[in-house]
């Protein structure tokens, strides 16, 4: 079993940034590769960016050149640099794990951080 463990979240006004991290435990060697995923009400889950145990990355393109993910290997994290916060990035922030980076396929999922962008 994987736990996966999100902090970070909360309000911020447009132009702000935010950094999510999550805290992966248990059987994490089962796990390649870890990502955000995210859902706005009334809208899909989507990956927003997944990255490899080598530090390969994949984002998507509402996020390019905005966020940044990252990866300590030795302390099981994963963070997610969010800059330039858009009202449409506001959604629950999901952190994954699983396999292949794109497209990532998921088997592990976190319980979810509140990101709200609104003045």
């Amino acid at each position: 079993q994987v736990q996966l463990v999100e902090s970070g979240g909360g309000l911020v006004q447009p132009g702000g940034s935010l950094r999510l991290s999550c805290a992966a435990s248990g059987t994490i060697f089962s796990i390649n590769v870890m990502g955000w995923y995210r859902q706005a009400p009334g809208k899909q889950r989507e990956l927003v960016a997944a990255i490899t145990s080598g530090g390969s990355t994949n984002y998507a393109d509402s996020v390019k050149g905005r966020f940044t993910i990252s990866r300590d290997n030795a302390k099981n994290t994963v963070h997610l640099q969010m800059n330039s916060l858009k009202p449409e990035d506001t959604a629950v922030y999901i952190c994954a794990g699983g396999r292949n980076l794109a497209p990532m396929i998921p088997g592990y999922w976190g319980q979810g951080t509140q990101v709200t962008v609104s003045s």
